[in-house]
């Protein structure tokens, strides 16, 4: 980091004391031996060092501890002062209050903050470190109009004047503002922005809870939008989509996704996905595999049929092409069904050589349903006709919004998020869902799903009575496979019966259908639910009630159980373990005012049990 002089330097990391709990210390400062300027300086932690032998018969009571948290910086060519090195780890427990830092400063320095708000305004104004504009030297890389170019410098950030300004100051107020706050930026030789990334401290705790289902939304880099965004996007208990971190890309290359990528798995200590869905973009293919390379890594669905009227709408006969197109990718439940309808498609309407079908075939094992039953989705997969996954800022950033608009947009899109998924907690909690069949299975979800899942496992429930025939086919040991006949809504309001196959161990307490619903959605589905009856069977095996589903979930569950086994002088352990454990009494404090005040008690009693310790160490 950089900053325009010594005082902000000092306030900066003034700043970051008060909010960690400590005081700061000059511990060295060099100047020129002619005109006295400053030139370097050492900050240090107010434990920093011992007491000399001669102050040790005071009365007032040894504090230090030969604290190592300090930073390093000096002046350089460019007159600005530059951090050159910084330790964090402290050696003692760090206070609870927002400690005042005693500084020297000269007649002309001696200004106080008056008030809370021009303490605000001055602790934005800290913030001028130059962060060097993509061409260089402070300019801005901008046409006549202000706007991006994208072929210019591919290698780095395009941005308009004041816009790399613009994000340094956000990040560096998020993160004195916002506990857990996390973020990393990556600068060419040149001191070039290139790519950002950061997460919140909500969007940083979904990732423990909902992180094990990725959709990279790279929609506005994709589509060329003025903000080069990229948002890493999961699915919630309650089937909303939750944000799991955001970058801004200097482009659609495998070094921006790579970066992007490593600078998500540092922040969530290196837990991998299960699956990760992308658009079809080599480049996320090749950093994909490079980072994550135990991940399932699936094509987006979604984005291939919103593509359909651009790549065949040119086409004769692209009315029937589609509907074939559409009946091969949603109708088909076998893989030879697939191929023998994918392979009339192409002979039929004479499209052997059309490129974009041509690769879509070569992938279709990353995106056709048929091959995906193995793929855990969590509701994300989008695999049936009429489902969309949605850019996670749909409604906030077009193609023309500057980057200064969108991260003033961004907090309120979050906002609005967090009170969505708030609400559903509270609703899910508070009220019980209504009953509309004598099925057991209802009645027992009822008590355990969210509201929103329930009501999609609800409709799965009552379309059992859709199935009209359930049969044994074949019996393997243990092992029994049944036919389960339905009638389904056809083209033109008909109905048709269609046949799935559902694969039943007693024994292992084991169903599987052929539609894989409980892999795309992540719970069962009405034929499975129909052998179970079939077999006796008054419950669902636990081993088919996701956890991910329940309305209690985040109260029992904590990311990362390992973190409990800390180390004894690791801090940020320390600090991570004790984040995670007060953000379980956050969210269940949030749920109503009675819990809100019980919550708000019990960190007011925490916090004077804490004082004692303190006190006593004294």
């Amino acid at each position: 980091m950089e900053f325009e002089s010594y005082d902000d330097a000092y306030n900066y990391y003034n700043c970051y004391a008060k909010e960690a709990g400590f005081r700061v210390r000059v511990k060295n400062s060099w100047f020129k031996r002619n005109s006295r300027e400053k030139y370097g300086a050492v900050l240090c932690c107010s434990s920093q060092g011992f007491k000399r032998i001669k102050d040790v018969n005071r009365l007032r009571k040894e504090t230090r501890t030969g604290c190592p948290a300090m930073i390093r910086m000096r002046v350089v060519d460019s007159k600005r002062w530059r951090v050159l090195e910084v330790t964090h780890e402290h050696n003692h427990l760090l206070g609870a209050k927002i400690y005042k830092s005693v500084k020297k400063k000269g007649s002309g320095a001696r200004s106080k903050l008056q008030s809370s708000s021009d303490a605000e305004v001055r602790r934005i104004k800290l913030y001028r470190a130059l962060v060097i504009d993509a061409v260089g030297n402070g300019t801005p890389n901008c046409n006549a109009t202000g706007g991006r170019k994208f072929s210019d410098h591919p290698h780095q950030l395009n941005l308009r004047k004041g816009d790399s300004q613009a994000i340094y100051n956000y990040l560096c107020r998020l993160q004195l503002t916002n506990p857990n706050f996390f973020y990393l930026m990556d600068f060419t030789d040149e001191g070039c922005l290139r790519n950002v990334f950061w997460v919140d401290s909500r969007c940083r705790a979904s990732c423990g809870y909902f992180g094990d289902v990725i959709y990279v939304d790279s929609t506005c880099m994709s589509n060329r939008y003025e903000t080069p965004l990229v948002a890493l996007v999961g699915v919630n208990h309650h089937g909303q989509t939750v944000l799991l971190g955001c970058g801004l890309l200097a482009g659609e290359t495998v070094e921006s996704y790579t970066w992007l990528f490593k600078a998500w798995l540092t922040c969530v200590s290196g837990q991998y996905p299960q699956t990760i869905i992308t658009d079809r973009c080599k480049a996320l293919q090749t950093a994909i595999a490079e980072v994550f390379p135990k991940s399932n890594h699936r094509f987006s669905l979604s984005l291939i049929m919103k593509r359909v009227p651009e790549k065949l709408g040119g086409l004769r006969n692209y009315d029937a092409i589609r509907k074939t197109f559409v009946k091969a990718v949603f109708e088909t439940l076998k893989v030879i069904e697939f191929e023998a309808a994918w392979g009339f498609m192409i002979q039929h309407f004479g499209v052997t050589d059309h490129e974009w079908l041509r690769s879509l075939y070569e992938d279709r094992a990353r995106w056709a349903p048929v091959y995906l039953k193995d793929t855990f989705f969590a509701g994300l997969s989008a695999s049936k006709p009429g489902e969309n996954l949605s850019p996670f800022f749909d409604k906030y950033v077009h193609k023309q919004t500057p980057l200064k608009e969108f991260l003033d947009k961004y907090e309120l899109a979050l906002q609005k998020k967090h009170q969505e998924e708030t609400l559903a907690d509270i609703e899910s909690r508070n009220s019980s869902p209504e009953l509309r069949t004598r099925c057991s299975f209802e009645l027992q979800l009822s008590k355990l799903y969210t509201r929103e899942i329930f009501k999609r496992f609800q409709f799965e429930v009552e379309e059992m009575y859709s199935c009209f025939s359930t049969t044994q086919l074949h019996v393997d040991g243990p092992v029994i496979i049944f036919l389960v006949k339905e009638r389904v809504l056809a083209e033109g309001n008909r109905r048709e019966i269609r046949d799935y196959e559902v694969l039943y161990n007693r024994s292992a307490s084991e169903v599987r259908c052929i539609c894989s619903c409980f892999n795309f959605y992540g719970y069962l589905c009405r034929h499975a639910l129909c052998v179970l009856n079939f077999n006796g069977v008054e419950e669902v095996p636990s081993k088919y009630i996701l956890s991910r589903c329940k309305k209690d979930y985040k109260r029992f569950y904590v990311p990362d159980q390992g973190s409990y086994n800390v180390d004894s002088i690791d801090h940020m352990q320390w600090f991570n373990q004790l984040y995670r454990s007060a953000l379980q009494v956050v969210e269940e404090g949030a749920i109503s005012l009675d819990h809100y005040k019980v919550a708000l008690q019990a960190f007011e009693d925490s916090l004077n049990r804490v004082h004692v310790v303190e006190e006593k160490q004294d």
